[in-house]
């Protein structure tokens, strides 16, 4: 069985706690308090890469990503790593993306279980009259990333 690696981030947004393999992230979560930490190098490049994200040094991650999932919500996920810095996209616009422009719903359920927020931006995608719906760690946090990313 594979080591799970646990470090945690402070950010502008709350306590994060990131989860690695020895190769790859594999899960961002927002919590209340710090647990048992046994952070390897990808966690501390991806606390790093974050540090930079939130000081506005940096506009894209540069990690390996190992999130767990269905085939369709890694397909969403993608498409999601698609949206450029500070754009959003309607989650008809990923729908399309996917190939099935129908399966608005789909995207938002594949949006709501994305075990990497942030790092895949599903805090990009937006109601089709541009108006922000749901987000895990609450819609304060959404519209706070994308005023972030908006300043540039």
């Amino acid at each position: 069985m594979e080591q799970v690696f646990r470090g945690y981030y402070q950010s502008p947004i709350g306590l994060m706690e990131i989860q690695a393999s020895d190769k790859a992230i594999t899960a961002i979560r927002f919590c209340e308090e710090r647990g048992a930490e046994n952070p390897n190098a990808v966690i501390r490049e991806c606390i790093t890469q974050l540090d930079e994200y939130f000081s506005g040094k940096r506009k894209d991650f540069q990690l390996n990503l190992a999130p767990k999932g269905s085939a369709f919500s890694r397909k969403v996920w993608g498409a999601l790593c698609s949206i450029p810095f500070g754009e959003t996209r309607s989650y008809q616009q990923i729908a399309a993306a996917t190939g099935n422009e129908k399966a608005c719903r789909a995207v938002g359920n594949a949006n709501r279980n994305n075990p990497i927020p942030i790092l895949i931006p599903c805090h990009r995608v937006i109601g089709k009259g541009g108006t922000l719906t749901g987000y895990n760690g609450g819609l304060w946090r959404k519209e706070w990333l994308l005023k972030h990313e908006a300043r540039g």
